[in-house]
């Protein structure tokens, strides 16, 4: 019986955060499989870590907000042999609006995504994470740390990212394996765009490159933090609940999306 070969796996991996994950994940010569819906970006990408000396990902497209799409995913590592010594799960995405007013079915198809499929794939393969003392990156957001309207779902996704993930690294602390939170504050990607975010939704002192995020996620991670939080306004802004009233943290996440319905009116 050949052996089972341990592998990284990043999720969204097609552009953004996941990208630069994986060229992170890549230069420190980890084996890699790359998976999202657009198999064309995924393979954009495997190309240009080949062509700069790393070894090429594996690609295997996937639509990991179904069950089909992850049992699909399992089976395909599977019959190539391969196992997560390391998950990366970063696949998700976010919405603007009232919920009264967004679509209910996206809305539960990102808690499908952002919970029920970091969820799964968390829990997946920890017996073969734990024998190769590898790890779990989950990619949360600042949005974690507070409630959100006018993005009220994807917050309490990502509430849900952090608890969960904060959790998971002190059971499995014990066997030498790492898990963490990156939360990342704005990130210039296509995130916000496809989000319905405007561009001047957040003051510019806040973004980061996703380069610079997945540097520092990276990083964190591999040093077996916790939780890591790239950029000081951001890390400011993670205190802020411990040190306010909640009223007051809602009060003023509050004025912010009033404020984007006035210009937008």
């Amino acid at each position: 019986m050949s052996p089972v070969a341990p592998v990284s796996l990043i999720t969204g991996a097609s552009a953004g955060i996941g990208a630069a994950l994986a060229r992170e994940f890549a230069e420190a010569g980890h084996a890699l499989v790359l998976t999202a819906r657009r198999e064309a970006e995924l393979n954009a990408l495997a190309d240009a870590i080949a062509a700069a000396g790393q070894a090429r990902p594996l690609v295997i497209a996937a639509d990991l907000s179904t069950l089909t799409g992850i049992a699909g995913l399992a089976g395909a590592l599977a019959a190539r042999g391969f196992e997560p010594a390391f998950v990366v799960n970063n696949a998700g995405f976010g919405l603007m609006g009232d919920v009264a007013e967004l679509d209910r079915d996206r809305q539960l198809a990102m808690i499908d995504l952002n919970v029920r499929a970091l969820t799964d794939l968390s829990l997946r393969w920890l017996e073969p994470i734990k024998r190769r003392r590898g790890g779990i990156l989950n990619v949360a957001s600042v949005a974690g740390f507070l409630p959100g309207p006018g993005m009220a779902v994807y917050h309490a996704t990502k509430a849900y990212v952090l608890s969960f993930t904060e959790a998971l690294h002190a059971e499995l602390a014990a066997d030498d394996v790492r898990v963490c939170a990156l939360c990342p504050g704005p990130v210039e990607t296509e995130f916000f765009g496809h989000a319905g975010v405007p561009d001047d939704y957040f003051p510019s002192s806040f973004a980061r490159s996703a380069e610079r995020v997945a540097r520092e996620g990276y990083e964190g991670f591999m040093g077996g933090h916790r939780v890591v939080v790239p950029g000081r306004p951001n890390r400011i802004m993670t205190l802020l609940p411990r040190l306010l009233p909640r009223r007051l943290m809602l009060a003023m996440t509050e004025k912010r999306w009033q404020r984007a319905q006035r210009r937008g009116g």
